[in-house]
Parts: C-alpha cells; structure tokens; sequence
C-alpha cells in the first residue's frame, strides 16, 4: 500500500491538520485502521492522532481517495470528534476496556 499525499490544510483553531490522500494498493481495499496506522507512520503521528473520515474507491480500481485529520495530541481528537468517528477509528477504545476491567476488579 503506497500513500501519496495530496493537500495538507492546518487548522490551528481545532489544532489539527485536515489530510487529504491517495492510496494505490494491489489487494483489495483496505481498511480504516491500516489506512490510519500508515498514514500515521508517513506523518511521523501517534495512531490515536489520526482520524480517518472518508475512504473512497471507485468499482474495478486499485486506487482510493481519502480525508482524515491529524491532530496534534490525542486529547484534541476525543474532544473535538464525534463518538461515532471515535468508534470507528479505535481512538480511546484501550482506554475504555482498562476502564472495565478496573471497574469489575473493585
């Protein structure tokens, strides 16, 4: 999987840079969490720091087009983020099963 970045917009008042990327890739398309885990190695970010909102690939094609944000800590994104986005990149999940597990411990 080869990422290409194509713009890279800041936002210092959310304190996050918006990301906007190609993937081409061999296999099929890949996931929400593979695509966050390299875009956050190319970034030189932290996984938790990295949001991605939207993958698109087109019927038949080797190459995707996405959206995320990059954040600069990982607190900025659970505040800023909705649940849902949350959910959906594994951001804060750690936590909350340590949360649990401490709570069934006591």
């Amino acid at each position: 999987m080869e990422i290409e970045i194509i713009d890279e917009d800041e936002n210092p008042m959310l304190h996050r840079t918006d990301v906007r990327f190609t993937i081409v890739h061999e296999d099929a398309s890949p996931s929400r969490l593979s695509v966050r885990d390299s875009l956050a190695a190319k970034l030189n970010k932290d996984s938790d720091e990295v949001v991605v909102h939207k993958l698109d690939t087109k019927y038949g094609m080797r190459k995707t087009v996405g959206y995320a944000k990059v954040y600069d800590s990982s607190e900025f994104a659970r505040d800023v983020e909705q649940e849902y986005m949350l959910d959906r990149n594994k951001i804060g999940a750690d936590e909350e099963a340590e949360a649990d597990v401490e709570a069934e411990e006591a």
